[in-house]
């Protein structure tokens, strides 16, 4: 009991540590330029992942505190993130890419999904994924993880969180640079409406998380039946 107060006098200390915000933020930096280079395995997700852990465990953060908690409105946030995938998935369907493609000339470059076009079996694995790694992982990591780390640095006031859900979504965008520019532009469009849910659940991940799985599925569906555009 006599360490108690100088274990929690640490925990304090780091929890206000910009110098640990930015050593993070550059180990983020590293795992995008490793990715890159083709040095790591899988997705960039995990590793990210494994950051977010060990920053919460070194500052005594409780993944509650970044928004995986339970609530009475559970249903309510349900329905909300039900309602805004759907709503996203349109937004990006019939408005944003319609005209990036105009502007650009480029749908997003899906090719790496080709393979799912008429593939049952690859379309159950990668609904799974899109609610395991995507919805949950990459919610997790951007905006439970990345977008508080970023408030931590800018200020946790209005203009320090908006500083941050554009930092934070324009790296989500980059994230996707194998898609192609418009790819990166759509992606950043998303990671800003992900993480305006976020904020606007009360920083509650359920609600991203939803919309993001329902979002993907619903690409998968698409490029599955041959429906999604500019995928032939």
């Amino acid at each position: 009991m006599e360490n108690s107060p100088g274990r929690a006098t640490w925990r304090e200390t780091l929890r206000g540590s910009k110098l640990l915000i930015l050593v993070e933020l550059l180990c983020v930096v590293g795992v995008f330029v490793a990715d890159q280079h083709h040095l790591i395995y899988l997705s960039k997700t995990p590793y990210l992942a494994a950051l977010a852990c060990l920053s919460l465990a070194v500052r005594g953060v409780h993944w509650r505190e970044i928004g995986l908690r339970g609530s009475d409105r559970w249903v309510r946030l349900v329905l909300m993130g039900i309602a805004a995938g759907i709503a996203m998935e349109a937004l990006e369907l019939f408005v944003t890419q319609p005209v990036l493609v105009a502007i650009t000339g480029k749908f997003p470059d899906l090719s790496d999904f080709h393979k799912l076009i008429g593939n049952v079996k690859l379309l159950l694995i990668l609904i799974g994924l899109s609610w395991v790694a995507a919805g949950f992982g990459e919610e997790f990591v951007w905006r439970g993880y990345l977008l508080n780390r970023l408030a931590d640095l800018f200020g946790r006031h209005r203009a320090g969180w908006a500083i941050a859900l554009i930092a934070m979504s324009a790296a989500f965008g980059l994230a996707h640079a194998y898609q192609g520019v418009t790819g990166i532009v759509e992606n950043t469009i998303a990671g800003l409406l992900l993480g305006g849910l976020y904020l606007a659940s009360g920083r509650n991940l359920l609600v991203p998380i939803i919309a993001h799985g329902i979002t993907d599925t619903c690409d998968f569906l698409l490029i599955y039946s041959g429906h999604y555009p500019g995928m032939h």
